[in-house]
C-alpha cells in the first residue's frame, strides 16, 4: 500500500481578468504543442527493429511516438492520446491484459486477430477496431508476414489524473474469477432502488439518492470493427464532391452508443478521409487535437501559419488544440486516418469548434453547430 505523506495546499492568488479581451483567443494567449511529423523512414526502420529483437515476456513489442513536451513518464503524442507502433511477428500472440483506457487499434502492415475475452476478430491491413475499457484481450498473428498496428490510448489522461489502472494478470474466460458484468438486458430488469431521484426546483434540479449514484443505468461498450474494404467503397464516393464543395471528403467511423459525442468510443473518434489531388481546405479550429496518418497521396499541412509537408506513410500531429490549420492535397488521391479526443471534450462541454475564422465559435455539442454546401453542389 502506498504511504502518503502530510502536505499543505499552495495559495496562489489569480484575482482580476485571466486572459486578452478577444473572443478569438490571441496566441499569446496560447501554449501549443507543436506540430510533429514521424515519417515512413522512421516508422518502417523501427518496425525493423522491433521484429528482430528477442520475442519479450509478454509478447508486446511496442515503442511511443512522445511529443517532446510530454511530461517526464507521460507517453504522450498529444496531452490526452498517446500513440504507439505494436509489432508481432509470424506465429506469435501477447498475453493477455486489462486496464481502464479505451483502445482504437489500425494496423499499417500484415493482419492477423485480436481476441477479446470469447470473441475473436480478424483484422487486415487499414481495418480499424476498438478495445473497449476494462476488456481482457490480446493480439495474435496467425499469418506469415510481420503484423505492424498502430495503437492509440487515453492513458495519457488517465496518468496525468493518476487513475491509469493497468492488470497484466487479468483472470481469464473460463476461469471461475473472470469478470464480466451483465448487461441491463441480459441482467433483466434492474431492481429499482425505494429511494428514488426527486425534482427539487422548478427549473429542473434533481436530487439524487447514493443508492442510485453508485448503481448507474449501464450502457454496454461494444468492440467494432470497420473494415478498410467497405469503407473505402462508401469513401470513394466522396471524391465525386466538386472543388466548390465546402467541407471535407470522410466518413466518421462512429459507435452509435456515444450518441451526440460523435465517437468512434467514448473517448475517441477515427474517420477516414479522402482528398483528391488539389483540394485545399478551407482553415478552421476547434478544441480537440487531432492525429493524422496518411497511407495514400501525399500533400501539405498550414497550422498556424507553418507549412509541413507529408506523404503517405507518415504521422503527425497536425491539430494541437485550437490551433488553425488546413490541409491540401498535391498528389491524389490522399487517405487518411485521423483520431481526435472529440468525444472527451464534448463529454466535458468543452469542444469549442471554428469551421469558417471569419465565423462564429460553437461549443459543440451543446449549442448548434455548423453547415456545408453539399446540397447545392451535388
Amino acid at each position: 500500500m502506498t504511504e502518503l505523506k502530510d502536505v499543505e495546499a499552495k495559495l496562489v492568488e489569480k484575482s482580476g481578468r485571466q486572459s486578452p479581451d478577444t473572443n478569438t483567443w490571441g496566441d499569446h494567449s496560447l501554449d501549443l504543442w507543436e506540430p510533429f511529423i514521424v515519417r515512413k523512414d522512421q516508422i518502417e526502420a523501427e518496425a525493423e527493429r522491433l521484429a528482430a529483437l528477442p520475442m519479450p515476456n509478454n509478447g508486446v513489442r511496442r515503442t511511443y511516438f512522445v511529443h517532446p513536451r510530454a511530461e517526464e513518464g507521460t507517453l504522450s503524442f498529444t496531452p490526452g492520446i498517446s500513440c504507439s507502433l505494436d509489432v508481432l511477428n509470424p506465429g506469435e500472440e501477447t498475453a493477455f491484459v486489462r486496464q481502464n483506457a479505451s483502445i482504437i487499434d489500425f494496423p499499417i502492415m500484415g493482419g492477423g486477430k485480436v481476441v477479446m475475452g470469447e470473441q475473436s476478430f480478424s483484422i487486415k491491413q487499414y481495418d480499424l477496431l476498438t478495445v473497449p475499457s476494462m476488456t481482457v484481450h490480446k493480439y495474435v498473428n496467425d499469418t506469415d508476414e510481420v503484423q505492424v498496428r498502430l495503437r492509440y490510448s487515453n492513458s495519457p489522461m488517465l496518468e496525468r489524473l493518476k487513475v491509469h489502472w493497468l492488470d497484466e494478470d487479468p483472470p481469464l474466460p473460463g476461469q471461475a474469477e473472470y469478470d464480466v458484468t451483465e448487461t441491463a438486458e441480459e441482467a433483466g430488469e434492474a431492481p429499482q432502488s425505494p429511494f428514488g431521484t426527486f425534482q427539487l426546483t422548478d427549473d429542473g434540479a434533481y436530487l439524487k439518492p447514493y443508492e442510485e449514484l453508485i448503481n448507474p443505468e449501464p450502457i454496454e461498450i461494444k468492440p467494432h470493427q470497420w473494415p478498410w474494404e467497405k469503407v473505402k467503397e462508401e469513401l470513394d464516393k466522396l471524391a465525386a464532391l466538386g472543388s466548390k464543395y465546402k467541407g471535407r471528403r470522410l466518413y466518421l467511423l462512429y459507435d452509435p452508443v456515444t450518441g451526440r459525442t460523435n465517437g468512434t468510443n467514448p473517448n475517441f473518434f477515427s474517420c477516414i478521409t479522402i482528398r483528391p489531388g488539389g483540394i485545399v481546405d478551407r482553415p478552421h479550429r476547434h478544441a480537440s487535437a487531432a492525429i493524422n496518418y496518411y497511407f495514400g497521396g501525399e500533400g501539405h499541412s498550414v497550422v498556424q501559419g507553418k507549412r509541413y509537408e507529408w506523404k503517405a506513410g507518415d504521422l503527425m500531429l497536425s491539430a494541437p488544440g485550437w490551433a488553425i490549420h488546413n490541409h491540401a492535397s498535391d498528389v491524389g488521391p490522399v487517405y487518411e486516418m485521423t483520431i481526435q479526443d472529440m468525444p472527451f471534450m464534448i463529454n466535458n462541454d468543452s469542444l469549442l469548434w471554428q469551421e469558417d475564422l471569419k465565423g462564429q465559435i460553437s461549443l459543440l455539442g451543446s449549442h448548434a453547430g455548423f453547415e456545408t454546401n453539399r446540397e447545392k453542389v451535388a
